[in-house]
């Protein structure tokens, strides 16, 4: 039987931005299945200052939140383009592309939201500068 909870430092998930190609530049850590999470995923990401991460992402049905928790940069939410900073919270429907942009002070935030298995499209230059 698993455990009623879980508790560990998102820094002891799995790095998996080297995968995708952005190991020199980010941190990504997708942590429900090493939490043991049924049905929420969420994800930390972290971003080295002024870099941009170009691609973007839309689901069919996960709605996704996400919560700066240190730095600054950008967010592109389809033709929108916002500014964001520490404790800012982004709210985003599953249809929509968003990307991230790192200010000069990096940017962490974590995601989440339902987790839904094959759910999701990327474009790789989705938002070029």
């Amino acid at each position: 039987m698993a455990s009623p909870y879980t508790h560990k430092s998102l820094t002891d998930v799995k790095d998996s931005a080297p995968e995708f190609g952005f190991g020199e530049h980010a941190e990504m850590r997708f942590a429900k299945d090493e939490f043991d999470s049924q049905d929420t995923g969420f994800t930390y990401h972290r971003t080295n200052p002024n870099v941009h991460s170009g691609f973007g992402h839309r689901h069919q049905e996960a709605e996704e939140v996400y919560v700066v928790i240190s730095g600054s940069g950008r967010v592109k939410l389809d033709d929108d383009i916002i500014e964001i900073q520490r404790l800012d919270t982004i709210r985003v429907a599953p249809e929509v592309w968003r990307s991230f942009s790192a200010g000069p002070d990096g940017l962490e935030l974590i995601a989440f939201g339902p987790r839904h298995d094959g759910d999701g499209e990327v474009d790789p230059q989705w938002w070029t500068e």
